[in-house]
């Protein structure tokens, strides 16, 4: 028992928030993602390949998932594990579950807040967060180390309270980007990025006074022509870096690229061996960059990075916009106060690989949409998007994060300028009808 309690954790960074814990005899894995790129257009930063054999090789004692967005629970990335490894997952819908059965899993179960699952000589507790409905956050112990994941999801009070009072942090892995997810689709209309960590970051951290403090998610890139890796990233680790020792000097900023390892002992940490199955590509230490006056590129010039579609692909999508986008809406409930309770001319322009535009008409009013000819009075919203990203959120069920939508990115007239300035993008008809 004593060797055990004096063995050091070994803490591995995979990808984005994708960690390997391992003590003594015991393995588990974190929101494991393997694949490069994820999420079908994020790149690990910095950049790494994976040897998917010895992947599939791996002993793992059990695979802990945090919430079920795909750049945390990968089926792509949970094929390549032995199908007898135990899964725990936390997520309130049933039908993930039966998903990752299907992958041929023998062992998925439900995580709950507060509940402890013992994997060898660890112990995982989930913790609340802020939107219980989706995220968890993690409390990880081993021999006295006390650990806390808490992905990229946000510390509500009373949780916050609990882990204060609960015990000393050797570690909190704490998401350091600010990621502009919002602000890419009516680029023109976003706010100008803060370049520094919110303050309830700050106000955390100072209440949890960890010793060691690793910047994690989201670390990945996008493509190397997509303007999102100047506009996206408003952090750098330089910043994190600085704001952190300026806050809590006693505790010291780690930083794990992929495929990096440290191991934790009560009193020091050392860098170890990285994971054997991943390997380091080109420079390492690089840093994210923001350029607040970027000129971004057109829809029409965006669509042109994209393959064509055939005219078989074309045509589902075509038929989508005049058909299946109208009876999804009509299925949907229209939330209240919303914009488009009242009559709006909403202008959808698809893009295809020449950037060739194609625009559907539709007159929206409450949960009232028709298909009508263009008219001669002024739109009052507009969505655009390349031809074969629509198609891949149809037939494949891409996120929205790789579809490079840009919604209202033109001058309306003055009056629905004044009515369309607090309104979410989000609410887009869209992007309801594809992710509602």
């Amino acid at each position: 028992m004593g060797n055990v309690l004096n063995t050091p954790l070994k803490i591995s960074r995979i990808l984005h928030a994708g960690y390997v814990f391992q003590h003594a005899e015991t393995k588990i894995a974190f929101d494991p993602i393997f694949e490069n790129p994820f999420s079908h257009n994020c790149y690990a930063f910095p950049n790494v390949e994976s040897n998917y054999d010895s992947i599939s090789e791996l002993k793992i004692n059990a695979v802990f998932i945090s919430h079920y967005h795909d750049d945390h629970c990968s089926l792509e990335s949970l094929n390549y594990l032995d199908k007898s490894t135990p899964i725990y997952i936390y997520c309130i819908f049933e039908e993930l579950f039966e998903i990752i059965k299907e992958l041929g899993f023998t062992e998925v179960y439900p995580l709950w807040i507060d509940k402890v699952v013992k994997i060898g000589t660890i112990e995982v507790i989930p913790r609340r967060a802020l939107d219980v409905e989706v995220d968890s956050i993690f409390q990880i112990t081993a021999a006295g180390l006390n650990v806390l994941n808490v992905v990229d999801s946000w510390i509500d009070h009373e949780t916050l309270e609990r882990l204060a009072k609960a015990t000393a942090w050797d570690m909190i892995i704490w998401p350091f980007q600010t990621m502009r997810e919002l602000e890419v689709l009516a680029p023109s209309r976003a706010v100008t990025a803060s370049r520094e960590l919110p303050p309830e970051w700050l106000e955390q951290l100072k209440i949890l006074k960890p010793k060691y403090i690793v910047p994690s998610s989201c670390q990945f890139r996008f493509e190397d022509w997509s303007w999102y890796n100047k506009k996206f990233f408003p952090i750098t680790y330089k910043q994190f870096n600085k704001e952190i020792q300026s806050l809590l000097p006693e505790a010291k900023v780690v930083r794990l690229n992929p495929s990096v390892s440290i191991e934790l002992f009560h009193d020091s940490l050392n860098l170890a061996l990285p994971l054997e199955w991943m390997r380091s590509i080109g420079e390492q230490d690089v840093d994210y960059e923001y350029t607040e006056s970027l000129k971004l590129p057109t829809t029409a010039e965006i669509a042109k990075h994209f393959q064509a579609l055939s005219l078989a692909q074309a045509e589902k999508v075509f038929a989508y916009c005049e058909l299946g986008l109208i009876e999804k809406y009509h299925s949907m409930e229209l939330s209240p106060n919303s914009y488009f309770e009242k009559s709006r001319h909403w202008r959808l322009s698809v893009y295809d690989h020449n950037g060739n535009e194609k625009s559907f008409h539709y007159q929206i009013h409450g949960k009232d949409i028709q298909l009508i000819a263009e008219l001669k009075e002024p739109i009052s919203w507009l969505t655009e998007l390349p031809l074969a990203k629509l198609y891949a959120a149809i037939e494949q069920g891409e996120s929205l994060t790789s579809m490079y939508f840009r919604v209202n990115d033109m001058v309306f007239s003055s009056a629905v300028e004044d009515q369309i300035k607090e309104v979410d993008p989000v609410e887009d008809p869209l992007i309801r009808c594809l992710y509602n």
